[in-house]
């Protein structure tokens, strides 16, 4: 397949754009990562979400290490061409590394931001013992 579909992203100054992920089935947002071309690229063709890991400066492929992989159901751009949204079907319900459904489980109520979805299974049970 030729890559030219990845000219028509305009990646920031560091060759990145944002991406979002959001689970096919029930449409909640899950997380908000980073991709570069080579992520993208490897996105579209293994089927599986594939991130640039900004701490790590390197691929990320989601769930490597946990085994909660996304797997694609569509790729979309937005009309900026500036931001990817991922549908994916998330594999075993987890897609924060807290063990959350995702990672947008933090609530401001008042001038807090309150914890409102719980762990489905602890880091430690994972990742193992770190």
């Amino acid at each position: 397949m030729s890559e030219s579909w990845l000219d028509t992203v305009k990646w920031n100054a560091d060759g990145l754009a944002p991406v979002i992920a959001q689970e096919a089935g029930t449409g909640k947002v899950l997380t908000l990562a980073w991709t570069n071309r080579e992520a993208l690229a490897a996105t579209a063709k293994e089927g599986r979400a594939v991130y640039w890991s900004r701490s790590r400066r390197k691929l990320w492929r989601k769930g490597e290490e946990s085994g909660h992989v996304q797997r694609i159901k569509d790729i979309r751009l937005d009309c900026d061409n500036d931001a990817v949204l991922l549908l994916v079907e998330q594999k075993g319900g987890i897609a924060c590394h807290t063990g959350r459904e995702r990672c947008f489980y933090q609530q401001l109520q008042g001038d807090r931001w309150v914890a409102v979805e719980p762990v489905i299974k602890s880091e430690s049970e994972i990742y193992g013992k770190k």
